[in-house]
């Protein structure tokens, strides 16, 4: 018989308990998504390939607008998946730049689960970081527009 102590899967009940809080305050999230049967395996855990595309996306979206214009992502500089993420949970993905350069936006993002809703249970389930480059219409790097031409 195996105890708690000496196995190697991680004690999910820990893990959801100290990653558990509100939605970040005074915070809109960049976007919003519940996953679908379709979105995960055949016990309901979504797929993290899945996940890793709605930060993308999400993360691409306050990259756009600070380049004000196309951009594509160049890296993804850190992932972690902090929590399993359940069909029926709702995404909320939290996305702020952290560096401009030349050519480039590095963007964070949070990724918080409301599970079980009628009990307001809120977990931080992913963190990522990734930089994006601003590109023009022929599909090549150009430079960030200042930041007062866009006021």
């Amino acid at each position: 018989m195996t105890t708690p102590e000496n196995t190697t899967a991680p004690n999910l009940a820990a893990v959801h308990t100290a990653e558990r809080r509100g939605l970040p305050e005074g915070k809109m999230p960049e976007l919003r998504v519940m996953p679908a049967p379709a979105d995960a395996n055949v016990y309901g855990d979504v797929f993290g390939g899945w996940i890793m595309a709605q930060v993308d996306i999400a993360g691409s979206l306050p990259a756009t607008r600070r380049a004000n214009g196309r951009v594509a992502t160049v890296a993804v500089n850190s992932f972690v998946f902090k929590n399993p993420v359940f069909v029926g949970d709702l995404l909320s993905f939290y996305a702020d730049i952290i560096k401009v350069g030349n050519t480039s936006i590095t963007v964070n993002v949070e990724v918080y689960a409301e599970r079980n809703r009628l009990q307001a249970c809120t977990v931080k389930v992913t963190e990522a970081t990734l930089t994006y480059v601003a590109t023009g219409p022929d599909r090549k790097p150009r430079p960030v527009p200042p930041l007062e031409t866009l006021l």
